[in-house]
């Protein structure tokens, strides 16, 4: 009897009869030989059927894409074929012969796309990028259950504003207010003082009328939080967390990583220690005539390159009237939507960037970074920055006002390299009462909902502090995703809550 396989173990079972369950990704004829693209989650393989098998080649006629079966047969080595091996199919049973499926091979339109996202995670590139989603979350779970840190479940419903009020989602409670989690830091502070090292991992909301390629109105977030962890700790706790993350990627998700063609050499040199700088010291940069003009020899460079692939997307416009055989026509219309893909890309982000580099010039201190801005500072490191000590008017106000600069408090932010912006966020908290009930008399805040917060202050105060990451941010950064809604299985975005 033969043994039940995933594609795969199929490597060390040469020579074996194995049982495969999946679906077909795409089949072919080529005279008394049906080619099987098999897959069945954990990778393809390539699957052939012989018509020495009549039953088996006769269950594969006019089977559709996504038709579910299992397979019996015989592990043989193939170079040629993914992983190296294929399996000579003796035996077919089918489950269900699948209709027409509406995602073929051909280039389809993103809002088709996304409103068929329920099919699309069944594509080599969804897979792989869940696959890298899982490491992520798995390695920055593992991170801290082996440093000693308790898993906390903190509410989803909440009372408050953590991180301000206008981007609460608002729910009626059986008839009280309450609002969906920004964060779960205020809960998790209270278990810190029980605990010392604790985090959560969970959903959390932001009802942010933001339309860009890195927001999301629901994402998932890890947040650890320490008691006696000054800034200076959790500057080193961040660059150890990511970088054992990245490393944890590229041992067990490296072929992963290829099939989305990323440049696995940028995310090598992702080790500690990270680069270093204040608020005020990246304003500086940000002013810095030197940076202005290497930012607009980019521009110029990018305007060039854009005529080029303009012109490489005219040959083979050309080129198309000349194919006759199918398979190259859908091979070259796939490079043209490509290239005009990237030419639309490219045209948008020249036609904003002097704008940009302008915005950097003009840049006032007291202002906080936006994604241009963001964008700038992190391509001027290889490796993720980290800045601190922000003005305090434009932060939260549990944070902690920096005694050497009371204009500033003791936060961090982390910005992953190449331009992908903020992907941690955190400070330590004000562990003073009397100063904290100042804050909060300055932003306008009641107290009184917050009494079981400000117990913390009451009994027995410490030093504490802590920082949140982005799952999805980290996942699009890692993946080198030019948008932050593959990252995720289903997306919640401003106008799509559908499927």
């Amino acid at each position: 009897m033969s043994s039940c396989c995933s594609v795969s173990h199929l490597p060390g079972a040469l020579g074996q009869t194995v049982l495969l369950r999946g679906w077909i990704r795409a089949i072919r004829s080529s005279g008394k030989i049906r080619f099987v693209e098999f897959r069945d989650g954990t990778g393809t393989c390539q699957c052939t059927v012989e018509a020495v098998h009549p039953e088996a080649f006769a269950a594969l006629e006019n089977c559709a894409q996504e038709t579910s079966l299992s397979l019996t047969g015989t592990v043989r080595e193939e170079p040629r074929s993914p992983g190296g091996v294929e399996v000579s199919v003796e035996k077919v049973e089918m489950y269900q012969i699948a209709e027409e499926y509406p995602i073929s091979r051909k280039e389809h339109g993103v809002d088709f796309l996304m409103q068929h996202r329920h099919l699309w995670l069944r594509s080599p590139r969804q897979e792989a990028i869940l696959r890298i989603r899982h490491r992520i979350i798995s390695a920055a779970r593992g991170f801290f259950d082996n440093q000693g840190f308790t898993l906390i479940d903190t509410p989803i419903f909440q009372p408050g504003a953590a991180e301000g009020a206008g981007t609460l989602f608002d729910v009626d409670y059986f008839g009280s207010p309450a609002y969906l989690a920004q964060t779960g830091q205020l809960y998790l502070e209270t278990a810190a003082m029980a605990l010392g090292k604790v985090y959560c991992f969970g959903p959390t909301f932001r009802a942010e009328k933001s339309k860009t390629r890195r927001h999301l109105t629901e994402f998932w977030m890890i947040e650890p939080e320490v008691a006696f962890y000054e800034l200076e700790d959790l500057e080193v706790l961040s660059e150890n967390f990511l970088s054992t993350i990245v490393q944890e990627v590229l041992e067990h998700n490296r072929t992963d990583l290829e099939f989305l063609e990323r440049d696995i050499s940028v995310l090598e040199k992702i080790q500690a220690p990270f680069p270093r700088i204040t608020y005020s010291r990246a304003v500086e940069l940000l002013h810095d005539p030197e940076l202005h003009r290497k930012l607009e020899k980019e521009l110029a460079d990018e305007e060039t390159r854009c005529q080029e692939l303009k012109k490489q997307l005219s040959v083979q416009e050309g080129q198309l009237a000349q194919v006759s055989k199918a398979w190259k026509v859908e091979k070259l219309k796939k490079e043209i939507q490509e290239l005009q893909d990237q030419i639309k890309e490219l045209e948008r982000w020249i036609a904003n960037q002097p704008a940009h580099i302008e915005d950097a010039k003009t840049f006032e201190w007291g202002h906080d970074f936006g994604g241009d801005e963001e964008t700038i500072l992190s391509k001027q490191f290889d490796r993720p920055l980290l800045i601190t000590e922000y003005p305090k008017d434009i932060k939260a106000f549990y944070m902690k006002e920096n005694p050497s600069d009371p204009r500033t408090v003791k936060n961090l932010d982390v910005l992953a390299p190449e331009g992908y912006g903020e992907i941690i966020g955190g400070s330590q908290r004000e562990d003073d009462l009397e100063k904290l009930l100042a804050r909060m008399k300055a932003e306008g805040m009641d107290p009184e909902p917050y009494q079981w917060y400000l117990d913390l202050r009451r009994y027995g105060s410490v030093p504490h502090g802590g920082f949140g990451l982005g799952i999805e941010r980290t996942v699009s950064w890692i993946c080198g995703l030019k948008h932050i809604r593959e990252t995720i299985p289903f997306p919640r975005l401003m106008g799509r809550m559908q499927p």
